[in-house]
């Protein structure tokens, strides 16, 4: 008896993998992290704390907590990766130089054809540094050619925020990027987790997989979104205008980005909710800001009595990278360096126990056609 096939457009509802990662609890309204609950994660605990978590499968002592910021902060990115972005144009997108710099790095990595989850998981929090830097100085790069670096002494958070702003950080700046880092860091299997997870499955190295990792986040459904929102926000200006806005993208059926998500259909991203109070905290801090608020809060009441779709986390990371003085064209860059431990927790994962993706087509195409 043949079994019967199921096709389900974008792979929509299909479990496709095993995992000890991550769980996006729909029932619960949890978002699991190798047993934790994400959003404890981001009021609690740091990105480093994080990493350990989802490299080690167990949150961090604080010698090994301390032993991952080093080799994080430490991580140094060839001189020669710069020399190859300072050539790009500088009119090329953030995520395009990003892609180019992460397939770089294989050659200066004598084991980077080595498909071995013990070696991997040993250069991962490297592997994190170095994307970090490389994307804290894409804009310095595209300016003037000249990198900066990551000091020792200082915390990975305050550094790579410190090195992209290129000055001196507040704490409560520090803390706001922290917890946007920890809500980008694992979300199960998105697109770019699946594009990682079905290249390493080849038993491709960790390079490759990251690299086709940032091509896939580079799309506006996935990892783009933050940056439309943002320019959305500053084309409004105003809570009036964006009202304006807003229905005149509706009455013309264009999509809205920041809103909506595969799998948190019916109600708010619990990452987006974290981290509007989050943004509510930043701008009290700095004194400055509540527009974005105000406007943020109007655009998720018009979408949610209109549409009836709720805020992603691009909807308010975006104007937390703003006011931390962000380049708009870092935010999917930055995306990327969160999720850079999540994408390599699954690829280690896929390398330790891997099957190639090979599945099969409802073809509806013609047949009997003769020459």
């Amino acid at each position: 008896m043949v079994a019967e096939r199921i096709y389900s457009p974008g792979l929509e509802g299909v479990i496709a993998a095993e995992t000890r990662i991550s769980f996006l609890d729909t029932e619960q309204e949890e978002i699991v992290i190798r047993g934790y609950n994400l959003l404890e994660l981001i009021r609690q605990a740091g990105y480093v704390d994080v990493v350990g978590l989802l490299l080690d499968e167990r949150l961090p002592n604080e010698q090994r907590r301390t032993e991952l910021e080093k080799q994080m902060v430490s991580a140094s990115v060839p001189e020669e990766v710069y020399q190859i972005l300072a050539k790009l144009p500088p009119t090329m997108h953030g995520m395009d130089r990003l892609r180019t710099a992460v397939s770089a790095l294989a050659g200066f990595d004598p084991e980077a054809s080595t498909v071995d989850p013990q070696v991997e998981r040993k250069k991962a929090p490297w592997l994190i540094g170095q994307i970090a830097q490389i994307v804290a100085n894409l804009t310095h790069i595209a300016r003037n050619g000249v990198p900066h670096h990551f000091e020792p002494g200082r915390g990975f958070a305050e550094n790579f925020l410190r090195t992209i702003a290129a000055r001196e950080v507040r704490a409560e700046e520090v803390r706001a990027f922290e917890q946007s880092l920890i809500a980008y860091s694992e979300h199960e299997l998105p697109n770019s987790t699946f594009a990682a997870r079905v290249v390493a499955s080849t038993l491709a190295d960790l390079y490759g997989a990251l690299t086709a990792a940032v091509a896939s986040l580079k799309g506006p459904l996935h990892g783009g979104a933050n940056e439309a929102v943002m320019y959305m926000l500053l084309e409004a200006q105003t809570v009036e205008r964006l009202e304006t806005l807003l229905r005149d993208k509706l009455v013309r059926k264009e999509r809205i980005m920041g809103f909506g998500h595969r799998v948190y259909m019916r109600r708010i991203d619990p990452r987006a909710q974290l981290l509007k109070a989050t943004l509510r905290e930043l701008v009290d801090a700095k004194g400055s800001g509540m527009e974005f608020v105000e406007m943020c809060q109007r655009g998720e009441d018009i979408m949610r009595e209109e549409k009836g779709l709720y805020p992603n986390l691009d909807y308010y990371a975006a104007p937390i990278y703003y006011l931390l003085g962000i380049p708009i064209e870092l935010y999917t860059p930055i995306f990327f360096a969160a999720r850079s431990v999540g994408l390599l927790a699954h690829i280690i994962e896929q390398h330790a126990d891997n099957r190639l993706y090979r599945p099969r087509v409802l073809y509806t195409g013609p047949r009997g056609l003769k020459l």
